[in-house]
C-alpha cells in the first residue's frame, strides 16, 4: 500500500511538472485540463495494479455494482430523502417524536433499547406461533448461564442448532447460531450482556410487517419480504474465494463474505457442494431481500392480524418469522414461528428486491412513516405520552454502551463452525487450495377517534 502510494504521488508530481512547464498558466482552460490530466494519471495508477489480477477485477466488479444498486447504497447516501419527508411530518404533527406513541406497549414504540424478550413475552398468547426462548442475566457466572441453557433445553425438548441474540439489538449485531456445547460456552464466555437462547427453526424466513390504527378493529399486512440467504456451489476446482468473486449475486457482496469466511477462502469446495454464506435474516449482513406478495392471503393476513391484536399496545412494526412447514401452510395461515418483532423503526425490506425503482423504495419508505406518525398521533389523543427527545437520547447512547459487549465477529465466527477458539485474522486473498473433504404490562389504548382523514390504501407488496 505505501509502494502504490508513493507511486500515485510520484507521478503525480512529474505530470504536473511537466504541465507546468509546457501550459501558459494565463489560460483558464490550460488549468481545468491540468486537474483532468492529473486526476487521470491518479486514476490510472491505482485501478491499474488491481486490473491486472483476475481478483481485483472481479473486486472492482464488486465495487461498481454497489455504487450502481442502491439496495447497497449505505445509509448516509441513501436516506437523507425519507429523513427529509420525516421532518416534514414532525413539522405537520408539531411533535419531533409523536411516532414513538405508536407502540404503547413498546419502550419508545420499539425506536431503539427495547427489550426483545420482553415482546416475545407479550405474544405469548399465541405461544404455538412464537418460538420458544429463554432469558440469561448477563450478570450471571459462565457456569450459571451454561446449567441455565441446559435446562432451557432440556424443558422444552431442544437440541443443537440454538440461537444467542443480545436482548438489546438491531441489525443483527450479536446474533449466533450454536451448533455444539463447546461453541456455547465460548460465546456465553465472551457475552457480557443479557441474552436471548432461543430454539432454531430450520426453513425458509420471511418478513412480515404489520399495522393497525387504535380506532379500527382489525389491520393489514402492508408487505411481506422473503428473505433468502446465498449459497455458492463447489465444482472441484475452484476455492471459496474463486466461487464466491464470480458468483454474479455474491460478487456484489464480496468483500463482506470474505470477511466472514476468511479462514475458508483457500478451501475448495467438492463438485455439487452447496456452501452456505449467510444464516441470519439480515440485508446488511449478506442475506437477500425478495418480494414476498407471492405468499400473502386472506388467512396469512387474518393470522397475523389475531396475533397483533392479542399483544394489547401493539399497532405498528415487522413479524421476522421462520417457516416449520412449506410455504402452502404458511399461506394458509399456520406453520410458521415468531422469532422477533421489530417496531416503530422497522422497515418494510421487500423495496429491497433487486431491480426495485428507487423512487418507489422511497414511496414506501414514506408511505410507512406517515402512517407511523398518524398512529402515533392518534395514539397522543388517546392519551398515550410520546417519548421525549431527551429521552431518545438517552436511550441510544446506553444502546451504544451495551452494543461493546456483544458477541463479535469471531465469536461468530467460530459458533457457526461449532467449536471454540480463536479464529486467525487473515486478508481476503487466494492462498492456495487445500482440498477439503415476564409478560409485559401493556398500555391499552381505548379510542373511537376516527380524525385522521381516510384511511389508508394498502401499498402492494
Amino acid at each position: 500500500m505505501f509502494a502504490r502510494t508513493s507511486l500515485l504521488v510520484g507521478a503525480a508530481a512529474v505530470v504536473s511538472w511537466i504541465l507546468f512547464r509546457l501550459t501558459p498558466f494565463e489560460s483558464v482552460t490550460s488549468y481545468v485540463g491540468l486537474i483532468l490530466t492529473v486526476a487521470i494519471v491518479a486514476s490510472v495508477v491505482s485501478v491499474g495494479p488491481a486490473m491486472a489480477t483476475d481478483r481485483g477485477r472481479r473486486l472492482m466488479l464488486s465495487t461498481w455494482r454497489r455504487g450502481t444498486r442502491w439496495e447497497f447504497w449505505p445509509p448516509w447516501i441513501f436516506y437523507p430523502p425519507v429523513l427529509a419527508y420525516v421532518a416534514y411530518l414532525m413539522a405537520k404533527h408539531r411533535s419531533m417524536t409523536v411516532f414513538t406513541a405508536t407502540n404503547p406497549a413498546i419502550l419508545a414504540g420499539g425506536f431503539i433499547g427495547e427489550s426483545k424478550f420482553d415482546i416475545l413475552q407479550g405474544l405469548s398468547g399465541s405461544g404455538e406461533y412464537v418460538a420458544r426462548s429463554s432469558l440469561l442475566d448477563g450478570k450471571l457466572s459462565t457456569a450459571d448461564k451454561m446449567l441455565a441453557v441446559r435446562r432451557f433445553m432440556v424443558d422444552e425438548g431442544l437440541t443443537f442448532p440454538i440461537v444467542l441474540k443480545p436482548n438489546y439489538g438491531q441489525r443483527g449485531s450479536g446474533v449466533v447460531v450454536v451448533r455444539s456445547a463447546e461453541a456455547l460456552e465460548a460465546c456465553i464466555r465472551q457475552s457480557s450482556v443479557d441474552t436471548i437462547v432461543q430454539e432454531y427453526v430450520d426453513g425458509a424466513e420471511f418478513g412480515v410487517f404489520y399495522y393497525r390504527y387504535p380506532s379500527e378493529p382489525h389491520g393489514r399486512v402492508f408487505s411481506v419480504t422473503e428473505k433468502k440467504f446465498p449459497a455458492v456451489v463447489g465444482d472441484g476446482r475452484r476455492t471459496l474465494e474463486q466461487l464466491i468473486l464470480h458468483d454474479e449475486r455474491a460478487v456484489c457482496a464480496a468483500r463482506l463474505y470474505c470477511d466472514r469466511h476468511r479462514d475458508e477462502l483457500s478451501v475448495v469446495p467438492a463438485d455439487g457442494e452447496a456452501f452456505p454464506l449467510v444464516e441470519l435474516g439480515t440485508h446488511c449482513r449478506g442475506a437477500m431481500f425478495l418480494d414476498g406478495g407471492w405468499v400473502l392471503t386472506q388467512a396469512l393476513e387474518d393470522r397475523f392480524d389475531a396475533i397483533a391484536r392479542g399483544f394489547d399496545g401493539f399497532y405498528f412494526g415487522r413479524f421476522d418469522v421462520r417457516l416449520d412447514g412449506d410455504a402452502e401452510a404458511f399461506r394458509a395461515g399456520h406453520g410458521f414461528k415468531i422469532i422477533e418483532l421489530n417496531g416503530v423503526t422497522s422497515e418494510a425490506t421487500h423495496i429491497y428486491h433487486p431491480g426495485t425503482p428507487l423512487i418507489r423504495a422511497y414511496g414506501v419508505l414514506m408511505t410507512q412513516w406517515r402512517i407511523a406518525f398518524e398512529i402515533g398521533a392518534e395514539s397522543r389523543r388517546c392519551g398515550v405520552v410520546p417519548t421525549t427527545v431527551r429521552k431518545l437520547v438517552e436511550l441510544v447512547r446506553e444502546y451504544r454502551r451495551i452494543a461493546r459487549g456483544h458477541l463479535s465477529l469471531t465469536s461468530r465466527r467460530n459458533a457457526r463452525r461449532g467449536r471454540p477458539g480463536r479464529a486467525s485474522v487473515l486478508p481476503c486473498e487466494s492462498r492456495g487450495p487445500a482440498v477439503r473433504r415476564r409478560p409485559i404490562r401493556a398500555t391499552p389504548v381505548r379510542c373511537d377517534d376516527r380524525g385522521r382523514g381516510p384511511a389508508t390504501d394498502r401499498v402492494a407488496p
